[in-house]
C-alpha cells in the first residue's frame, strides 16, 4: 500500500510495537490503518484489550490539531476469514464457574470504556472506519457498531450468537442498535440467533459500503479519497448524531453489569454449548489459516 510506514516523525515507536495490533500510518491520506493480529482464537482476550487501551492512549496523545494530522482511523483484521469472534468465551466460562462476578464486570467495563472512547473518536476530529472481511460475531459486531462507517465485503457475516447459550450481548449492542435502527429491530437482531449477510446489514443501514470479495481494501481507500473533500462536514455531522444519541458510559456499564448477573445464572448445559461454540470457532480459524 502506497506511503504506509511503521513509524513517523513525531509518533512514538510504542504505537507500532503493539503485540496484537499491526499499526501503519499513511501521511498522504492522514490515515492510521490498524489490523488485529490475535495470538490464538480471534477474540477480545485480556491481552488484546490491553493493546487496544494502549493504542487509544497513544492516538489521543499524539494525533490531532497541532499534532500529527489524522483524518481517518481504520480497523481491520489479519485473521483469515474473521474480523472478530468477540468476547473471550474461555475466560467467561472460567469466571462463571468460579462465581467471579467482579471479574466479569471488570472485563465488561474495559470493553465499554474502549467502545465509548471510540464512539467519541478519542476527541480527535477524525472519522473511524471498520473494514470487514469475514465473520464479525458477538463482541466483534458490537465493536463495529462504535465506528462511524463500516465497509464490508459481500461474503462478510454478522451475528449475535449469545442468546443460543442463554446470554445476551452485553458490551454495546442494545444501546447502539436501538439508537441506529430502533428498539424493536434491535431486539429482533439480538434474540434471533441468526447470521446476517453484509447485504442484509447494508439494507438496515448498519453497513455503509459493500465491497466485492477481495476488494475491501480498495473500497475503503476509495471511500477515504472521496471523503477527504467533505471531511470537516462529515466529522461535524457524526458528532451531531452522537449528541442526539446521548449515550453515556454509565448506560453502557450498567448494561454490562446486567450481562454479568445473567452470566452467573447460566446452567451447565449452557456452558457446554458455549464451549462447543468456542471450539467450532477455533477450528474454523485454524482451517482458514
Amino acid at each position: 500500500m502506497r506511503s504506509l510506514a511503521k513509524g513517523h516523525a513525531g509518533l512514538p515507536d510504542e504505537l507500532f510495537a503493539l503485540r496484537e495490533l499491526d499499526v501503519l500510518y499513511d501521511p498522504d491520506r492522514q490515515t492510521l490503518w490498524t489490523y488485529m493480529r490475535p495470538q490464538g482464537r480471534p477474540s477480545f482476550t485480556p491481552p488484546m484489550l490491553g493493546d487496544f487501551e494502549n493504542w487509544q492512549r497513544l492516538i489521543a496523545a499524539n494525533f490531532g490539531p497541532d499534532k500529527v494530522p489524522l483524518q481517518f482511523l481504520v480497523l481491520a483484521s489479519r485473521a483469515p476469514g474473521v474480523f472478530c469472534y468477540g468476547g473471550d468465551l474461555a475466560l467467561f466460562r472460567q469466571l462463571i464457574v468460579d462465581r467471579n462476578r467482579d471479574g466479569l464486570v471488570r472485563y465488561g467495563h474495559r470493553c465499554c470504556e474502549i467502545l465509548h472512547r471510540n464512539i467519541n473518536t478519542l476527541n480527535v476530529p477524525m472519522l473511524t472506519v471498520g473494514m470487514v472481511e469475514g465473520a464479525a460475531l458477538g463482541g466483534g459486531f458490537e465493536a463495529l457498531l462504535s465506528f462511524d462507517y463500516i465497509v464490508a465485503e459481500r461474503s462478510a457475516t454478522f451475528g449475535l450468537p449469545e442468546i443460543m447459550f442463554g446470554l445476551f450481548p452485553g458490551m454495546g449492542a442494545h444501546a447502539l442498535l436501538s439508537r441506529k435502527i430502533g428498539s424493536a429491530m434491535a431486539d429482533r437482531l439480538i434474540v434471533s440467533n441468526k447470521t446476517y449477510t453484509a447485504e442484509e446489514m447494508y439494507e438496515l443501514g448498519l453497513v455503509h459500503h459493500l465491497a466485492e470479495d477481495g476488494g475491501a481494501l480498495e473500497a475503503t481507500r476509495d471511500f477515504l479519497k472521496k471523503s477527504e473533500r467533505r471531511h470537516a462536514g462529515l466529522v461535524a455531522a457524526r458528532r451531531a448524531m452522537k449528541v442526539s444519541w446521548n449515550l453515556s458510559l454509565t448506560e453502557l456499564t450498567r448494561i454490562t453489569e446486567l450481562w454479568a448477573d445473567a452470566a452467573l445464572q447460566l446452567r451447565e448445559q449452557d456452558l457446554k454449548l458455549m464451549d462447543r461454540l468456542a471450539s467450532a470457532q477455533e477450528r474454523g480459524a485454524r482451517k482458514a489459516a
